[in-house]
């Protein structure tokens, strides 16, 4: 039997508490599940940057490509340029290694943690799936006349055929995967023209899939929608933009950033898995974070990686834990960091996968 190899960037802020107890409950699933891994710990992170002016050179950046899975924890401290860390891990990890599906599901375990009045965890059962590789993220900003009285600046949003149509199709074979097998556009093409790429695309896969019902929302739409009636969506595809925008709406109706989880994915190559939530450099080190959404990107990167059967007990082991009653807040604080990995990890001890 062979070993799950994977980097592991534990970053800026909490990411290293949040990454430490992600990290338990995958030792305690290998040792449930009978599945071997082996770990390869990265400094990169706005400290390293500090020390070495290092922010993931291209030879190490070569050696995270060889393994199977990344777990990262979050990036960003105000020490750096706004930005500059970020897009040099977390972006070249996306573009320079092709991760081109953001993949964010979106589910309530109890209607407690739910904002919305009268929403049952039925309403809220989603997934959203983002292009990762394209769009106003990705290419660099101009500025002419800066800081003077006719400053310009210019970001450009681009999108290729091939970006486009690779994403929707990978939305469609998610759709297929799903009880109800519903897929929603969302874009903005009525303003942003562009976008009618997406449009076309779209209309023109959809024929290759007569199973999947299809429908089409514009952004603000779908953001009311989202609030008003999260019922309404089963599979999103949308933009890098856009995707980033409705899945942090998305996290909190189903109970917070501290839940939401996120996979990046080149299907057949090497993922890379984190809960979505920042680096939050002022709680560093003071035990008070959730590590939940890690966990749940622990399960995720255990489904990629083929061991199913332990991706379903760890995504068990939240659900039930959530549905205990044993946790009456998902806020920062309301439990210590590690007392809520143990939490995790007995629930998971207890968990009988069927």
């Amino acid at each position: 039997m062979s070993a799950h190899r994977i980097a592991v960037i534990a970053g800026d802020g909490i990411g290293p508490e949040v990454v430490r107890e992600g990290l338990r409950v995958l030792k305690a699933a290998s040792e449930q599940f009978g599945f071997r891994y082996e770990l390869t710990e990265y400094p990169h992170g706005t400290e390293h940057w500090l020390k070495t002016g290092d922010i993931m050179p291209d030879a190490e950046l070569e050696e995270v490509s060889g393994h199977d899975a990344v777990l990262l924890g979050a990036i960003g401290d105000p020490r750096a340029p706004v930005g500059e860390i970020e897009r040099g891990i977390i972006g070249r990890l996306r573009w320079d290694l092709d991760l081109f599906v953001n993949l964010r599901p979106i589910k309530l375990h109890d209607s407690r943690f739910c904002p919305l009045k009268d929403t049952v965890p039925e309403d809220v059962d989603m997934v959203v799936v983002r292009e990762n590789t394209e769009d106003a993220y990705v290419h660099p900003a101009s500025f002419e006349n800066q800081n003077g009285p006719d400053e310009v600046a210019e970001q450009p949003m681009r999108y290729t055929r091939l970006g486009t149509e690779r994403i929707i199709r990978y939305a469609f074979e998610m759709a297929t995967s799903r009880p109800r097998k519903k897929l929603t556009l969302v874009d903005k093409a009525n303003a942003v023209r562009a976008q009618d790429l997406y449009t076309r695309v779209f209309e023109e896969i959809s024929g290759e899939y007569p199973d999947v019902e299809t429908d089409h929302a514009y952004i603000d739409a779908a953001c009311m929608w989202l609030v008003k009636n999260p019922s309404f969506f089963d599979v999103v595809v949308t933009t890098n933009l856009f995707g980033d925008i409705l899945t942090d709406l998305g996290a909190m109706v189903q109970g917070g950033m501290g839940v939401a989880a996120s996979a990046n994915l080149h299907p057949g190559k090497l993922g890379l898995f984190e809960p979505i939530h920042g680096s939050f450099p002022k709680a560093s080190g003071q035990n008070t974070a959730n590590p939940i959404a890690t966990i749940s990107a622990i399960g995720m990167m255990l489904s990629y990686l083929g061991e199913s059967e332990a991706a379903t007990a760890v995504e068990g082991a939240i659900a039930s834990l959530l549905q205990s009653g044993r946790i009456t807040s998902l806020s920062a604080g309301a439990l210590p960091t590690d007392a809520l990995g143990t939490l995790v990890l007995e629930e998971l001890a207890a968990v009988t996968v069927k």
